[in-house]
């Protein structure tokens, strides 16, 4: 594929030879001879000079890179659109496998691909273009939209609803039961989890995260958010659109999420918190209340500016100490020389 074709497919402009062959898209690291790359930050423009890639998607045009140069708005979503364009495949539809089992009270799409060892139960219903991997489990009267793609060994219980361009990954479990007792005559008597779950359109969850069904009601992940590996939302949560929740979060029981809201890696939101569109909250923090629209870190969380200069401190305190110590023996001194 010529740079030119390129520059066309991406609306971009260029910058150097438009005749050079483009093979594939690589980072930076990885790129060979033939590749089209991606500058992200200013910081990488050494490693681009020495890079191996033929051409390099920027925002700006860079002097000190004497190589063809591609400008676009954002590098890094035209980087992702040529990813799709040199290496994903397009979706051919295989069909139902005799191999697996689909009730003959659910409801199939058309163009629907349903792999071996899949098990599709009464009432379910799977959309256009949707494909199902082997060893899936979908519940009684539960939905898959369009386009959707599940992994293999996905369990999706029953009353679950998940929307269109759903992607989720292998070993992922929704509607579980969310994590209910009482405690009655000294033992825990379980709670009916009688509620479900809704997942609404372009969601993508990661593999083996966990989302509970709701006790009543339903647990809701709004359109466009992401959820990584290892993650748990508890009963009865609800978030937002557009929100990114990193690894091993751990999100209790009747949390409201907002939009736009970033959880990085291990973070911990204790139940019934509230937590307003557009916050940010670092990695390892834990969460519980109300967050007003900021950056958050530390445990429990208080605002990031303030937790950097805690840190500091922190770092800090052995040598307070020894200091502290010794102002106390050099006062104790003063005061049995004042003594005799």
């Amino acid at each position: 594929m010529k740079l030119r074709e390129i520059a066309e497919l991406l609306g971009g402009e260029l910058a150097g030879d438009p005749d050079i062959e483009i093979k594939g898209a690589a980072g930076i690291s990885d790129a060979k001879d033939g590749d089209i790359t991606f500058l992200s930050t200013t910081k990488l423009i050494g490693q681009c000079i020495e890079s191996k890639a033929s051409a390099v998607i920027v925002k700006d045009t860079i002097p000190e890179i004497k190589k063809p140069q591609l400008k676009v708005l954002n590098p890094q979503y035209a980087f992702a659109r040529l990813l799709e364009h040199f290496y994903v495949k397009p979706f051919i539809a295989s069909g139902i496998s005799d191999k697996a089992y689909v009730s003959d009270k659910a409801k199939i799409g058309e163009n629907v691909s349903v792999y071996p060892m899949s098990f599709v139960s009464d009432g379910a219903s799977i959309g256009d273009k949707t494909v199902i991997y082997p060893g899936v489990f979908i519940g009684e009267n539960s939905s898959v939209g369009d386009e959707c793609i599940i992994y293999p060994n996905v369990t999706i219980r029953e009353n679950v609803k998940i929307g269109g361009r759903v992607i989720i990954h292998s070993g992922a479990v929704i509607g579980s039961d969310g994590f209910g007792y009482v405690m009655e005559k000294g033992m825990h008597y379980k709670i009916p989890q009688v509620g479900g779950v809704i997942i609404g359109d372009d969601v993508e969850i990661g593999a083996n995260a966990t989302i509970d069904r709701a006790t009543t009601g339903n647990t809701m992940i709004g359109r466009g958010t992401k959820i990584d590996n290892l993650v748990q939302i508890a009963h009865n949560v609800k978030i937002g659109e557009n929100s990114v929740i990193a690894a091993q979060t751990g999100v209790a029981g009747s949390t409201e999420i907002g939009n736009y809201v970033v959880f990085g890696g291990q973070v911990g939101v204790a139940d019934h918190a509230k937590i307003d569109d557009g916050v940010m909250v670092g990695g390892q923090s834990g969460a519980m209340g109300h967050l007003e629209k900021g950056i958050y870190s530390g445990t429990p969380v208080i605002p990031h500016r303030d937790w950097l200069k805690s840190t500091a401190l922190f770092a800090k305190l052995p040598e307070l100490n020894k200091r502290i110590k010794e102002l106390e023996d050099v006062i104790k001194n003063i005061e049995r020389r004042e003594q005799r």
